[in-house]
């Protein structure tokens, strides 16, 4: 069987189900789906592979709001649109307007008390939270090949400090105290995300550079957003249980609670959106884990990501230290992929003595058994990693591309 177009995969709706899906695969995409959605937050669902499943009401929208020319118009207006009570800009076309006052509620299923909650875990942890946001979930996004391809070929990857600025949003934005309130602004990067990704999935398979490299006809689908999810939260919750970091369960379940609500409005189903960790780490088995592998477009990425640094302090954060913690984060398969040096130094004394520094912090240990030129270091790489990579999150527009990268 030949490879169904675009136009024909959106012409059944986005969604192609298990049994499709596997008719057009090629056999490096054949594994079966098997995650049931009864353990997620919906509780029910179709149990349709997510890897043909796109979003079926912000992409056929954002494609002729691109094609009848209104795109410049829009993002003008959608620019004094930043808080999420503020009403929608008056001008907006009324299918755009319509659509986004849908996108912008809070599921049924929102629940404020641990939206609370979560805010009380990311005021004590938000140092570890800024460090695994923008650099550990940062890298690893490098190795996730869709993803890599994605950011490289579109118009995010012609400007990639620029595109690291719209990604730290949205973990500046989530960890923020009024996240999710009226005075807040995770609904607004959120929805205004999901229209990005509408645009790409529209735009990317015109650029014959990304038709050449990838294996798919249309970027983006439910699963990629899912890995790009597990990415986030499961890799972040994995690394702080890794350090020891003691987290009472009532805050984790309230940080994950907070997660789920982001899945919901940047547009993943509710059916593939798991209700607890265990369901989280069990979806991650299957969709993130097997797919990590490296890309000439990801190395080049990883490589920008590592010399970021260096404008800030050349000793700290030089790439010499940030490829260490890279290996030390993610481990040696994806260093050696990312074709990271070993640094014996860096090496040594992460392995051997960050989880000592993490435990002094945390007030479970009382004495430091490295130097304190040593704490000192640690201390100085969590705080200026934070610097780098979370303040890029300054004021910013998110805003519907017109273009793929020009430059590839």
């Amino acid at each position: 069987m030949g490879k169904l177009s675009r136009r024909d995969m959106l012409k059944a709706g986005g969604t192609l189900g298990a049994i499709g899906a596997l008719s057009v695969a090629t056999p490096a995409q054949a594994r079966v789906w098997t995650w049931s959605p009864s353990g997620s937050v919906a509780g029910t669902g179709a149990g349709a592979d997510p890897r043909w499943v796109w979003d079926e009401e912000a992409d056929p929208l954002v494609a002729s709001l691109i094609d009848r020319g209104a795109v410049p118009e829009v993002n003008r207006l959608l620019r004094t649109w930043t808080k999420n009570g503020q009403p929608l800009p008056a001008g907006l076309p009324a299918d755009l307007r319509d659509f986004m006052e849908r996108a912008r509620q809070l599921p049924p299923w929102a629940d404020r008390g641990k939206l609370a909650t979560a805010v009380e875990f990311n005021d004590k942890r938000g140092i570890y939270l800024g460090v695994l946001y923008g650099f550990a979930s940062g890298m690893m996004s490098t190795v996730i090949p869709k993803e890599a391809r994605a950011v490289y070929y579109s118009k995010g990857g012609a400007d990639m400090k620029d595109r690291i600025s719209k990604t730290a949003k949205l973990g500046y934005d989530i960890g923020s105290r009024k996240a999710y309130d009226a005075d807040g602004e995770m609904i607004v990067t959120c929805v205004k995300t999901r229209l990005v990704h509408a645009a790409v999935r529209h735009l990317l398979p015109k650029s014959p550079h990304w038709q050449r490299a990838a294996d798919e006809e249309i970027p983006i689908s439910q699963a990629d957003m899912m890995v790009t999810w597990h990415s986030l939260p499961t890799t972040v919750m994995k690394n702080l249980t890794a350090w020891r970091v003691p987290i009472p369960a009532h805050e984790s379940a309230a940080f994950l609670h907070s997660w789920q609500l982001a899945a919901h409005l940047l547009g993943i189903k509710n059916e593939y959106i798991p209700a607890s960790w265990q369901e989280a780490d069990s979806q991650a088995r299957q969709v993130l884990d097997p797919v990590l592998a490296p890309t000439p477009e990801g190395v080049k990425l990883a490589d920008i990501l590592l010399n970021l640094g260096a404008a800030i302090d050349a000793g700290i954060l030089s790439k010499r230290v940030l490829g260490a913690f890279t290996r030390f984060l993610l481990g040696d398969q994806i260093a050696g992929w990312l074709k990271i040096s070993r640094y014996p130094f860096w090496d040594g004394i992460l392995n051997t003595l960050w989880e000592p520094f993490i435990a002094v912090r945390e007030g479970t240990l009382k004495t430091f058994p490295g130097t304190e030129n040593v704490y000192w270091l640690f201390d100085e790489l969590l705080r200026k990693i934070v610097l780098v990579y979370l303040s890029e999150a300054r004021p910013i527009s998110i805003e519907i591309p017109l273009t793929n990268n020009p430059d590839h």
